[in-house]
């Protein structure tokens, strides 16, 4: 096999395992959730409170991928990663007890950030070893496309199956797709040598560097989680847009699938941080606009903003940190994204108890926005913070 099409084989892998581990363990479950409060009982707070129990799984999983040196246990916890992602799936439809259901989400949560972490990390540090480009945006376009197969799956399933079939369909399909997404990835190479006996080593950025990407990364997961959890529900709640909320899901699962690429190419013309500063500043806007203007045009535009951004955000921090440690890059992505879970564990329950006495999710994308306003002021001050470290290096 050539050395490209053993690379498109790795990444198409990695793909497959995204779509799998987030886009139907974690990303069904947002067109699902109106389907579940209108047919299983599911409230307003408690949908916000299974996401942030998700998110806790999702955090869980990062603490541990950051603690973690060893490739190939690395390895084994992604696969392992991978058979839970099928049968947290197939428990959300054995059952309508919200404690199962919390069980079901955290666990989920954890397969999430198996795939995101340890599998990326994989991923990153074989194309490294293979003398490819450092790069990560076609590995992350599976969870754009894992985000637009759950909401075109759900769309064309709700009118002939109810809320539990769907769950199970889910099931039979991420069995059937967890195959390539196991077998595609090779087992890690656990020398510190690239294939042409170039030494791998790692090269830390400053702490007060480290700082600030982290709370910028956690505003960007305050900024994201309110509008991937709750934009179906809130588009189907605005005057003129009843009933849309799945089909703008998947047009931002549409418009993340290629972005992540598209950030790559930025990011080599503008640089990485240029390239974080105006990621911030568009996901602020897509944030904003469907509550502004509740026109369909304006929910298109916001979900095409959104999905083109907040990927973009994770895929360029994920390969700054893999970049910076690539004989351990999962270590620097399980720290960053601990601060971008905590986020994500805390903005869903203030937004389910604001819905649940508005009796909307609408105020919750205002919050959102505020926080990735505070995230661009700190990439700024990141960016101010690189001139001077170089001009003083």
């Amino acid at each position: 096999m050539s050395a490209q099409a053993e690379r498109l084989k790795v990444l198409s892998g990695g793909i497959i395992s995204l779509v799998l581990m987030l886009g139907i363990a974690r990303f069904a479950y947002t067109p699902l959730l109106p389907i579940m409060q209108e047919q299983a009982g599911l409230g307003l707070s408690e949908g916000g409170w299974l996401t942030a129990i998700n998110y806790l799984g999702y955090l869980c999983g990062a603490i541990t991928a950051s603690s973690i040196s060893d490739l190939s246990l690395k390895d084994r916890l992604y696969r392992i990663g991978l058979v839970v992602a099928v049968i947290t799936t197939l428990g959300m439809g054995l059952t309508e007890n919200i404690w199962l259901w919390s069980f079901f989400r955290f666990f989920a949560g954890l397969s999430s950030a198996a795939g995101l972490l340890l599998g990326s990390g994989l991923i990153l540090n074989w194309l490294i070893r293979h003398g490819h480009r450092s790069e990560l945006g076609i590995h992350f376009s599976g969870i754009g496309l894992g985000i637009a197969f759950g909401a075109i799956a759900v769309e064309l399933m709700k009118q002939h199956f109810d809320w539990r079939e769907q769950w199970l369909i889910l099931t039979l399909i991420g069995a059937m797709i967890l195959i390539p997404a196991w077998a595609w990835l090779p087992p890690p190479d656990k020398t510190r040598f690239t294939r042409t006996g170039q030494a791998m080593i790692d090269a830390p950025p400053s702490q007060k560097f480290l700082r600030l990407l982290i709370a910028a990364y956690f505003c960007a997961g305050a900024g994201y989680v309110v509008s991937a959890t709750f934009i179906v529900a809130i588009v189907d709640q605005l005057p003129g847009l009843e009933g849309q909320g799945s089909w703008t899901f998947f047009i931002l699962g549409l418009a993340a699938a290629p972005a992540c690429i598209l950030w790559d190419l930025v990011a080599r013309k503008m640089g990485d941080i240029n390239a974080l500063l105006t990621a911030f500043v568009l996901q602020t806007i897509g944030i904003l606009l469907p509550v502004i203007d509740s026109s369909p045009t304006m929910a298109i535009i916001g979900a095409v903003l959104f999905g083109g951004t907040f990927i973009g955000i994770v895929s360029l921090v994920l390969t700054m940190a893999g970049r910076y440690y690539p004989t351990r890059p999962a270590k620097m992505m399980g720290k960053m994204t601990i601060s971008y879970g905590v986020a994500q564990i805390v903005t869903p329950a203030v937004t389910g108890i604001i819905a649940e006495s508005s009796g909307s999710y609408s105020d919750g994308l205002y919050l959102a926005a505020a926080m990735m306003a505070v995230g661009s002021a700190l990439i700024v001050m990141l960016k101010s913070l690189e001139r001077n470290e170089a001009l003083a290096t």
